[in-house]
């Protein structure tokens, strides 16, 4: 059974309540990401689904030259919803501008993803690059959003409104 923290040492217990007070502040400070709307800035679908939010972002994958990310998962999305006589030219495109090894956009995806995709051309349909986007998507929610919050674009974006 537990003891109780009156059997951790002193330190053990300066350490957690200093930790304590860093969680409450970044707790805080992280609550302080609202978009003009009211929407808390907690997460990357909160952001791409406000105009200035979007805007913002790419500004800010703009001026730290990885734009391509955020390019390739708006495509996706336009490729989700588009009529199914347009989807292998969409297709074509978005293959060659963002997946393909040479694409001037080239996203990062796997080898395996790649194949995938590169399987599906003749024929596409309209979730062909889901797994593809999803992967994106995790790799913006999980590297370029927490930067972006951080960063002085964000803070000034959210002055704006």
């Amino acid at each position: 059974m537990c003891k109780g923290l009156s059997s951790l040492p002193s330190s053990c217990l300066e350490k957690a309540k200093g930790m304590r007070v860093k969680l409450i502040h970044l707790a805080d400070a992280h609550h302080k990401h609202r978009l003009h709307d009211g929407k808390t800035l907690q997460d990357l679908e909160t952001l791409l689904n406000t105009k200035s939010g979007l805007q913002a972002f790419r500004g800010f994958l703009r001026s730290e030259f990885s734009e391509e990310n955020l390019e390739f998962w708006l495509a996706c999305e336009d490729f989700r919803v588009s009529p199914s006589n347009l989807l292998k030219n969409k297709a074509s495109k978005i293959y060659s501008q963002f997946v393909n090894p040479e694409a001037p956009l080239e996203v990062n995806l796997d080898a395996e993803t790649r194949e995938a995709l590169l399987g599906v051309m003749e024929s596409p349909s309209a979730d062909s690059f889901l797994e593809a986007q999803q992967r994106i998507y995790s790799l913006m929610a999980k590297d370029s959003f927490p930067r972006f919050l951080r960063s002085q674009l964000c803070v000034e974006a959210l002055k704006a409104f």
